[in-house]
């Protein structure tokens, strides 16, 4: 059976001041009138019920999330004992999900992306299913068609087509290029946008970490054999604590032997910075993006986002974000978006974690 695992254990830096760490952007609003995770559960919906439905999260974050999402069983929103990238994420995902079905299939989903066309999502993920039941030991990823040569995502390379499949191997993935070669890849006809999501089989995944990532395996490996015993919590801070952190990119996506990507037939965005707010949003007729608010006097290509209750006025201004909360004000200009991580950084270095 098919299981899905929602991963919601980031802290969204990138949007603040909106996004905190006892409200990551996950549980923010940021494309519709739902949370990102609320509308991350309602598509997969479409594909599996609530009870094979996992949110692998941070401790601090288990009660808002079951909160938002009451129709999850309480053991399905695991809280990870500490920050250990994607690889442990998924690993602890799949031995959780084997211990209730060996032969489980597993759909891994972050918790930020926006998908409206659930129908043509469920139509992948059925493909996909198809793509795994005659090629049981693969690892299939979802691509998309670039629109536009993006510097701040990964690409997937197609290789050759699989018979009877419209899916290709994986010839290779590519980090974020810079423009020049980003351009490269949208001209060649052969490069998708890396979603990050991703289907494979439960053993599949365990197999291959064991193989390229022993130690980090082994370790996993406790943990399932605690599962059910009274030593289980003990076992899983000690266990996963101890674990060497890495993205399943680099720890099995690039050395996988059967690596299948099918190019995704919805429309799609990684809300991963203010500038989704300008893909996600309508325009006024001076190139605004505005969430809230706004009175704007010879502004142009500005993101605005405002509280409610609260106006943001802009006067002769251009390509800036401005973005207001209760306690914080951000203005920058957007080509400086990645800075905002600084600011945070500067926040815990002074100690005002109150904005944090």
């Amino acid at each position: 059976m098919l299981h899905a695992i929602i991963m919601a254990g980031g802290s969204g830096t990138r949007f603040w001041p909106a996004s905190r760490r006892a409200t990551p952007k996950q549980l923010l609003p940021l494309a519709g009138d739902c949370s990102m995770i609320q509308a991350t559960r309602a598509r997969l919906g479409a594909v599996t019920p609530a009870e094979r439905t996992y949110v692998i999260t941070s401790k601090s974050l288990v009660a808002p999330i079951a909160e938002q999402l009451p129709e999850l069983r309480e053991a399905n929103i695991v809280g990870e004992p500490c920050r250990r990238d994607t690889a442990p994420c998924v690993g602890l995902a799949a031995v959780l999900v084997a211990a209730e079905d060996p032969d489980a299939m597993m759909l891994v989903c972050p918790s930020d992306h926006v998908i409206e066309q659930h129908d043509r999502f469920a139509e992948a993920i059925q493909r996909g299913e198809a793509v795994l039941n005659e090629h049981p030991d693969a690892i299939i990823t979802f691509g998309i068609r670039p629109s536009y040569p993006a510097e701040s995502f990964g690409y997937i390379q197609q290789g050759k087509q699989l018979a009877r499949h419209d899916a290709f191997a994986v010839e290779c993935f590519r980090e974020k290029p810079n423009a020049e070669t980003a351009k490269e890849y949208v001209d060649a006809g052969t490069f998708l946008w890396n979603s990050g999501i991703f289907l494979w089989r439960a053993q599949t995944i365990l197999d291959a970490l064991a193989k390229h990532e022993p130690e980090m395996h082994a370790h996993l490996q406790n943990i399932a054999n605690a599962i059910g015993t009274p030593d289980y919590d003990e076992t899983l801070q000690r266990e996963f604590e101890a674990i060497d952190g890495k993205s399943v990119d680099y720890a099995v996506m690039e050395r996988h032997s059967e690596v299948v990507v099918i190019e995704a037939p919805f429309d799609w965005d990684d809300v991963g910075s203010w500038q989704a707010v300008s893909r996600l949003h309508p325009h006024d007729d001076h190139g605004n993006a505005v969430v809230g608010s706004h009175i704007g006097i010879d502004s142009k290509n500005c993101i605005i986002h405002a509280t409610p209750g609260h106006t943001i006025v802009t006067i002769d201004t251009e390509d800036l974000i401005v973005v207001q909360t209760a306690d914080a004000t951000l203005v920058a200009p957007r080509t400086s978006e990645e800075r905002v991580r600084e600011a945070v950084a500067q926040l815990n270095r002074r100690e005002m974690t109150d904005l944090m």
